[in-house]
């Protein structure tokens, strides 16, 4: 989610600049309801990753890598034999030109960098997206606690986000539960240890575009460096965000910093390593449930 969010100024920059093409996304298919609230996107297809693309149209006019700084993405492009190819250049791949990659660059900016290479004007800032008919009932003016991510790296102790979560309630706040449908016994297992009532728990229920409605509604988005912080930006939507291994400035919200607070020791290491980082555990329930607090009485 995390990717084709930071990915969203672009592809509005690609829709801008060739208004009459068919703009074809690959990502994977839990996403295609996503993609359709960034606008401009035609059609979508399933890829869980490079080497699942598997593209049986002509041609493509343009091919253009928002993926990652491996070769296994270039490859992946240059199997739809495309007219041309937009894409930072790799030192396995020394026949294909394209600027260079910079490891400290913001996720959002590299991919508007790439694109003014080919001429064409992104802006950083547009990450607007549209917002889900009929947000669900539950979270409309609600603290939504997600304390899923992708790898162990960036997950925060279930028992913290559990404190936060039953201090929050207990403060008179309404608070949920969100996490995708392989986190159910996470966010059952929060929702029980902070003492919520019955229904707070949204885990399992919430596919991205359930979860887009959710945080759009949402009064406060407390979660760690993961798909819904950058949903918060996008509905600019008041978050306290808790980061480990990687940089705020490289994957933080970009715009409104006063609108969602950010928690980093400084220390860098393995996003996608198998146990919480040291950064991220030095992080405390209380320097959290002070931000959360003081986000709340300022809203």
């Amino acid at each position: 989610m995390g990717d084709l969010l930071t990915a969203v100024p672009a592809l509005r920059a690609l829709r801008r600049g060739f208004p009459e093409a068919r703009l074809v996304l690959a990502t994977p298919a839990p996403l295609a309801g996503l993609a359709g609230l960034v606008g401009g996107v035609d059609d979508v297809v399933d890829a869980d990753g490079p080497g699942s693309l598997r593209w049986c149209g002509p041609p493509p006019r343009l091919a253009v890598n928002l993926h990652g700084s491996g070769p296994q993405s270039i490859d992946a492009l240059r199997a739809t034999r495309p007219d041309a190819l937009l894409t930072h250049r790799h030192p396995d791949r020394p026949d294909v030109s394209g600027p260079s990659w910079s490891p400290d660059t913001h996720e959002v900016r590299r991919w508007c960098g790439l694109l003014a290479t080919h001429g064409l004007d992104a802006d950083p800032e547009d990450l607007d997206l549209a917002v889900p008919a009929d947000p669900p009932a539950a979270a409309k003016g609600a603290v939504v606690v997600h304390p899923g991510a992708a790898h162990r790296a960036r997950r925060w102790p279930p028992t913290r986000f559990a404190a936060v979560a039953r201090a929050l309630h207990d403060d008179g706040h309404r608070v949920v539960v969100t996490g995708g449908p392989g986190e159910r016994d996470l966010t059952a297992a929060v929702s029980r240890a902070a003492g919520l009532p019955a229904g707070a728990d949204l885990g399992g229920h919430a596919g991205p575009v359930r979860l887009a409605a959710l945080v759009a509604a949402a009064r406060l988005l407390v979660c760690g460096d993961t798909g819904p912080a950058h949903l918060a930006t996008a509905y600019r939507t008041p978050s306290v965000l808790l980061f480990g291994p990687t940089p705020p400035d490289r994957w933080g919200p970009l715009r409104e910093p006063e609108r969602h607070l950010v928690l980093w020791r400084g220390e860098r290491g393995d996003p996608h390593g198998d146990r919480p980082h040291p950064g991220l555990l030095a992080i405390g329930t209380g320097e959290a449930l002070a931000a959360a607090r003081a986000h709340l009485a300022r809203s």
